[in-house]
């Protein structure tokens, strides 16, 4: 028996959707598929177009249990990201970002916030062998900032300016952002 090719387009067409289905394999394939889509950096925000960061009221706590005052960040250059381990945009970001916080970490406030569970987060960690601290928001996070995706991520100058404002997957260890994060850590 001959197959035709509108059968065989079919037959692949129904074993992608099967393979979407199966939870075992529709993270991984969404986490490749984002990968594609996070090779691109973000966009920088036009100067007539950046929203300034009034409130820096805004409490958290990492995984070892130190709180963190976001007034503390004033003046600092900020790298914010809204995440989750079962997102696959955000899965797919997180090794570039792991590789920019290595190299920023001592210049760049970094805030890796998530809202889940701190097992959930640590096993995580320890699986993709990321150093970076996840905090988690005890109060509301600053209106400027609210998000209702993930991922988030922000980047802020010193005088509170939110020149990047991505949401979805990017490529963070771009040069486009380095040299955003080189330039704005020159002015300090």
């Amino acid at each position: 028996m001959k197959i035709s090719k509108s059968q065989c387009n079919n037959i692949i067409f129904l074993g992608i959707i099967l393979i979407m289905i199966i939870p075992q394999t529709r993270q991984p394939i969404q986490v490749f598929l984002q990968k594609g889509l996070a090779m691109f950096s973000p966009s920088i925000v036009d100067e007539e177009d950046r929203i300034t960061l009034k409130d820096y009221n805004w409490q958290l706590v990492d995984e070892h249990g130190m709180r963190y005052d976001f007034n503390e960040a004033k003046g600092k250059v900020v790298f914010i990201n809204f995440w989750a381990t079962w997102c696959p945009p955000c899965i797919a970001e997180m090794p570039s970002m792991e590789k920019l916080y290595q190299d920023y970490k001592d210049d760049v406030v970094f805030l890796f916030v998530s809202s889940e569970q701190q097992e959930v987060i640590s096993k995580f960690k320890q699986k993709n062998a990321y150093d970076f601290l996840v905090h988690a928001s005890i109060t509301a996070n600053p209106v400027q900032l609210e998000t209702s995706a993930i991922p988030r991520t922000f980047v802020i100058d010193q005088q509170g300016d939110i020149l990047i404002d991505k949401t979805g997957a990017a490529d963070w260890n771009s040069k486009k952002v380095r040299g955003l994060l080189d330039e704005l850590l020159k002015l300090k």
